[in-house]
């Protein structure tokens, strides 16, 4: 019996220094809706802490969660800085359109390089923009190609993994410009 796996990402939660700030960029230029706000207060790690969670919501029902807290101690406690490293990021898959249209609201706010740039992948070409916590987000719309590639890649997953691993760092994206 193979195992079941989870239907969805239910949503990925990170703390902002800024709430208002991150809805700005959310909802405002990104055009990503804010669906819940819960203001809260529980006894969580040994102190009450008082805070606020805001949900974003994707299409597919999941969504990006942002915590503040009221207490400067539980914010820094809890909202350590983000990392700097471009390889510490959310992947969200856009169509065509939508790809277009974040570009162009991106543009329109005014963002440009480091804080946004495009990769072409070959298998996918992605946008990437930084948010007002240090987050980098990607908008990834898979080449036409994606699907089959998919099932070939599934199949040698392990053996490109595992030759990797032994010491052979030869390329295997040939589908790169």
């Amino acid at each position: 019996m193979s195992a079941k796996l989870p239907n969805r990402l239910h949503h990925t939660a990170y703390v902002t220094r800024d709430l208002e700030a991150t809805r700005h960029f959310y909802e405002d230029v990104l055009g990503i809706p804010l669906i819940a706000t819960w203001c809260e207060k529980d006894m969580l790690f040994g102190a009450e802490r008082t805070y606020c969670h805001c949900f974003f919501g994707l299409a597919d029902g999941s969504a990006l969660a942002f915590f503040q807290f009221a207490e400067p101690e539980d914010q820094a406690l809890f909202g350590p800085p983000m990392p700097e490293s471009p390889f510490h990021h959310i992947a969200l898959h856009v169509d065509a359109d939508t790809q277009a249209q974040i570009e162009s609201r991106i543009r329109a706010a005014g963002f440009t390089e480091p804080d946004t740039y495009t990769l072409e992948h070959g298998y996918c070409r992605s946008v990437y923009i930084k948010d007002p916590n240090g987050m980098i987000l990607e908008f990834t719309y898979d080449a036409p190609s994606a699907a089959a590639l998919e099932q070939a890649k599934r199949e040698t997953a392990r053996a490109d993994l595992a030759r990797w691993l032994g010491g052979d760092r030869s390329v295997n994206n040939t589908y790169r410009h």
